[in-house]
């Protein structure tokens, strides 16, 4: 497949509102494509070359692609930067290019061209990969130069995330979505979109359903649900066990002997990404875990020797740094608390239900005595009272509250559901829990933040069906000057021309500027209550959903915007605000 057929179905899928069309032009391009091309084209049609949690970094500034581009059109940088700036998109700018390329470069080609940029390092690395970005865009037409512009400054956003993919390739099989479920079950056992791609080419759904756990390849966690009160979780469960609710730093921990003497060992983050490099105490630690293969999940806090007390989560971000990661460790030492096993030995353990995990669990963790690797508490519950005792137990230790579990449940790999619910803190005002949105925009400012450029901000949250985000709070307070001067800067960085495909927001809620949904934050409000203005949940027979009295309380860094407070979650919680 050429490289310019695949960019036109792109600037159909860009120019297309309806979800269904834009679904349906993915499946033809996959139909079209090879195994190999199918797995390119999924990588590259999210605005990126590997799967997330290896990450996608040119590290290449915008001025110096100017300076490419310059070149290119045989314009001065001045001009192409007031182009820029005005259509507010360098790819646009190289599009009006009026150059004739006389080759016709495969994705294969193109793919490769760019992983080899990306791969440059060292000294002079800049100019090297600018020499070698302009040697690719000359043998380009320039739609195919747009998009890989976009894709090397990290700005495709066509609207669409991994869910609209595996809808895509259901639809490439059968002509219509049935096959998402297998797809989605086989994505959030193996999390590499690229992989689901090239496997239902080569082998069909029967080689999607037979997908296994991969060492070094994430699996997508389980997350849990809410309930108000320790009756309603009874209620719920039964006889159930609970676990302390951790602020740390959550972690997937992947361990791969292969015979040598020193493992190989991954930690991914929450929302996917490796993180390994940034815990070189914890990698010490694991290195002595008598085992071949190893998946586990746990919490990383940062631990005061001095006070014997575990700081707050805003300490233990500090670790979370691309330099000085050994002097970091040292300052800010951590503890890890293991609370699931997902893979051993080269057997998995998903099938298997919460107490059998917990046992092997602790039988592993018990052989390595090191202070630095632990296993959660657990503590088994037959009562509401016995629960709420155990809850207040340690909110008066300083934790945020409980995560409470079926005995009997399995891992469901990027499910949430009632097999997990959390119990947390209760604050004034009747909803007790915060929400994680997505920002989608910003105002401006008056009066005072006049002089900062924003006055307030619009947040949404997911709608995972519909692969969208929908509006649920405009927000104007919690946030210091200092702090608005730097969302300010963050939404500018992201800021897009025109309302993004993937966001549903009413007219005269527009802000003034739009923003990719990028940005997770926290938000608390005091309740959440039914809206003919914001979308979330809206429909042609329903009202939507809102916050009332919003508050920003911070950002979730380690949250993807898919990983953002969900509709249904939304729906649920609104309901319980009666329950109490």
């Amino acid at each position: 497949m050429y490289f310019k057929d695949a960019a036109h179905t792109l600037h159909q899928i860009e120019v297309e509102s309806s979800r269904t069309v834009m679904t349906q032009l993915l499946a033809q391009l996959f139909q079209q494509a090879t195994p190999e091309e199918a797995k390119i084209l999924s990588y590259l049609a999210l605005g990126e070359l590997n799967p997330p949690y290896l990450g996608t970094q040119f590290a290449i500034a915008e001025k110096n692609l100017i300076k490419t581009v310059a070149l290119l059109l045989g314009q001065d940088e001045k001009t192409i930067a007031h182009k820029v700036k005005n259509l507010g998109d360098i790819g646009l700018v190289i599009e009006q290019g009026m150059w004739h390329s006389t080759e016709r470069l495969s994705i294969s080609e193109v793919y490769d061209a760019l992983l080899a940029i990306e791969q440059i390092s060292g000294t002079g690395s800049q100019e090297e990969k600018i020499v070698q970005l302009s040697d690719l865009l000359r043998k380009l037409d320039p739609l195919s130069a747009r998009y890989v512009t976009r894709i090397v400054l990290g700005k495709l956003r066509l609207g669409f995330s991994d869910m609209t993919i595996l809808d895509a390739l259901s639809w490439m099989e059968t002509g219509n979505k049935s096959l998402r479920l297998p797809l989605e079950d086989a994505y959030n056992v193996c999390a590499d979109i690229g992989r689901i791609a090239k496997t239902l080419k080569d082998g069909g759904i029967d080689a999607i359903k037979a997908m296994q756990i991969t060492i070094g390849i994430p699996v997508r966690p389980a997350a849990a649900e809410r309930l108000p009160t320790a009756k309603a979780i009874m209620t719920k469960l039964g006889t159930c066990v609970a676990q302390p609710k951790l602020d740390g730093f959550r972690l997937q921990v992947h361990i791969q002997s292969n015979g040598q003497k020193s493992p190989t060992i991954h930690f991914f983050s929450r929302n996917l990404i490796d993180m390994s490099h940034m815990f070189p105490d914890l990698t010490e630690a694991f290195t002595h875990m008598p085992v071949q293969s190893l998946i586990c999940e746990g919490e990383a806090l940062v631990f005061d020797e001095q006070t014997d007390t575990f700081l707050p989560f805003q300490e233990t971000v500090k670790r979370k740094r691309k330099h000085g990661v050994e002097s970091a460790a040292q300052e800010f030492p951590l503890k890890f608390f293991a609370f699931d096993l997902l893979f051993l030995n080269g057997e998995s353990y998903l099938e298997k239900p919460h107490t059998t995990r917990r046992q092997a669990l602790v039988k592993l963790f018990s052989s390595v005595s090191n202070g630095v690797l632990n296993v959660v508490e657990e503590k088994e519950i037959t009562s509401a009272s016995e629960l709420e005792a155990y809850f207040n137990t340690h909110i008066s230790s300083g934790l945020e509250g409980l995560v409470v579990k079926r005995p009997d449940a399995l891992y469901q790999p990027g499910k949430r559901n009632f097999n997990w619910i959390k119990l947390k803190r209760e604050e004034a005002g009747h909803l007790d829990d915060t929400i994680d949105c997505v920002i989608l925009g910003y105002y401006a400012g008056r009066g005072k933040r006049a002089k900062f450029g924003i006055g307030a901000f619009l947040v949404g949250v997911f709608n995972k069906e519909e692969d969208r985000f929908e509006t649920i709070a405009k927000i104007g307070t919690g946030l210091s000057d200092e702090e608005w001067r730097e969302l300010k800067k963050k939404c500018d960085h992201i800021a897009q021309p025109q309302r993004p495909h993937n966001v549903v927001c009413a007219k005269g809620l527009e802000p003034i500027v739009w923003t990719a949904p990028e940005i997770v934050c926290c938000i608390r409000a005091d309740e959440i209550t039914k809206s003919p203005l914001h979308t979330a949940g809206k429909t042609a027979t329903s009202l939507g959903y809102a916050l009332r009295f919003p508050r920003f309380m911070g950002y979730r860094e380690d949250k993807a915007a898919t990983d953002a407070t969900d509709i249904n979650e939304i729906k649920n919680m609104y309901q319980y605000q009666f329950e109490r």
